[in-house]
């Protein structure tokens, strides 16, 4: 198979296929990790550590916005970085082996401590975590401006990696709720919650926590062992060569560079708007336990969204090229949307309402998977934005922003379903009410809808086509004397 014209890259000049498949294999990695924490760290808090769902709400929040506010801190020390690998792939190194040991430890708890203790436990283990993952995303994301400045071949290469951070994350939101669903049947004798009589409710209860305190290190191990190789694939496969060999600068320079970056601050605000839109994975393991009576759903709804991500996923290189990153971006928005709003609308309680739900979610993970590459493709452009109006490359600084969208989303996804449960009177492992079944699905579908539609709007005002993204790239390689794609004089 010839990858060079697969890839758009050239035998010898630039790079190569085998540095796309490197890079994307780390993703694969990486997303195994984070599907770990991000799906499932909120079900064993509530369900297994016994955590109220305002406190894991609080936890969240609190966890994910100062793990977002370090982003920029991380991006400015990574553009400060020199060394003889660089100054992005170093943390590519040293970085994954301390957070597969904390992915671990997040799944654990004090044995016998009593509430608070519990709690403070949660929140020291989860910020530590986060900071570690932190230290990773930010250059990972950053490297791929490094890779190569044009937007094409950088578009195709973050479709490939994007599509195996898909498949990291997916092989753990699929596998993980059927052995969750498992152990939940097998300790209630394969009756759903509400078939269970209310006097065995409570030991029942009991066991089904216990049953997942006992498991969770376990699962959370075994993917951990299983990303840790991948991950180093991104340091050992990849080179960078477009980095500036200027002096570096601080980090309040840095922080002046992001707020010149306008196409940056609109794809920023853009994400944040857009932080609930993926609501009903994030809330998904929630309406499967509690709506539909069994943790196993969970992969159906996965497995729904799946096919038009996907799509979506495959075709974006093609469907950019013709229709712009910008305008592919709103528009399917937009239909994601509206299809959210049906869903809602026509609602979940009937056969016939479960259906036009996962019928839905197929076509709402066509935008999901056009964001899902589209938003690393913009952002890496507006690094070759800054260059061409600033004369500097802030590659650490503007994937910070990546992350920091990332992470501000998590953490209002992951507030916003907490905040749900503990407003309509959510009890863990138990028969879940009409009232908090209609609060998951209000929070899973109809705030999606909203989200969705809002992130729309600051993209109507982006301007940085790719015409004039090519022409910053000609005016900034011209200014050094080199050519576009050739980089500058650096091979690490």
């Amino acid at each position: 198979m010839n990858w060079h014209k697969i890839l758009g890259t050239t035998p010898g000049e630039g790079m190569q296929p085998k540095e796309v498949f490197s890079y994307s294999i780390a993703g694969l990695g990486q997303n195994m990790i984070f599907a770990m924490v991000s799906s499932f760290l909120m079900l064993y808090y509530t369900d297994a550590v016994g955590l109220l769902p305002g406190a894991v709400a609080m936890i969240m929040l609190g966890t994910r916005l100062f793990d977002a506010f370090n982003d920029p801190i991380m991006g400015s020390i990574v553009d400060r970085t020199r060394s003889r690998w660089g100054k992005l792939r170093p943390y590519l190194l040293f970085s994954p082996l301390p957070i597969a040991i904390f992915t671990v430890i997040c799944f654990t708890t004090l044995p016998g401590a009593d509430y608070t203790a519990r709690l403070i436990y949660a929140i020291v283990t989860y910020n530590i975590w986060a900071i570690l993952y932190t230290i990773l995303d930010v250059p990972y994301w950053g490297l791929s401006t490094a890779m190569t400045s044009d937007t094409h071949k950088r578009a195709t290469m973050l479709t490939i990696a994007r599509l195996a951070c898909t498949l990291g994350g997916g092989l753990i939101t699929l596998t993980v709720p059927i052995i969750v669903g498992f152990m939940q049947s097998r300790t209630t004798g394969g009756l759903l919650l509400e078939e269970i009589p209310l006097e065995q409710q409570e030991a029942v209860r009991a066991a089904i926590g216990s049953d997942l305190r006992a498991a969770f290190p376990w699962i959370a191990a075994v993917v951990a062992a299983l990303a840790l190789p991948f991950i180093f694939a991104a340091f050992v496969g990849t080179k960078e060569r477009y980095y500036s060999d200027e002096p570096p600068h601080s980090m309040l320079e840095n922080f002046k560079l992001l707020f010149i970056n306008g196409p940056l601050m609109l794809i920023v605000l853009s994400g944040i708007l857009g932080s609930l839109k993926g609501m009903f994975l994030a809330g998904g393991i929630y309406f499967a336990k509690y709506n539909l009576g069994d943790s196993g759903y969970f992969t159906l709804i996965n497995l729904s969204v799946a096919p038009g991500g996907l799509l979506a996923s495959l075709l974006t290189p093609m469907l950019s090229r013709k229709f712009g990153k910008r305008d592919l971006f709103i528009y399917s928005h937009l239909a994601g949307a509206a299809v959210l709003l049906a869903m809602y609308f026509v609602g979940w309680r009937s056969a016939f309402g479960l259906w036009f739900n996962m019928a839905g979610l197929i076509i709402v993970g066509i935008p999901l998977g056009f964001a899902n590459i589209l938003t690393y493709a913009m952002i890496a452009d507006t690094v070759d934005y800054l260059e061409w109006k600033t004369g500097k490359r802030a590659e650490g600084m503007c994937f910070a922003m990546q992350t920091f969208i990332s992470k501000v989303g998590t953490a209002l996804s992951s507030f916003a379903i907490m905040l749900t449960l503990s407003i309509v009177g959510f009890v863990e492992n138990v028969a879940a009410p009409p009232r908090v079944q209609d609060g998951i699905y209000f929070a899973n579908v109809f705030l999606a809808a909203v989200s969705m539609l809002a992130c729309t709007i600051p993209l109507f005002f982006y301007r940085f086509t790719e015409k004039e993204q090519a022409r910053a790239v000609a005016v900034t390689a011209a200014r050094r004397g080199i050519k576009a794609e050739g980089g500058y004089d650096h091979t690490v």
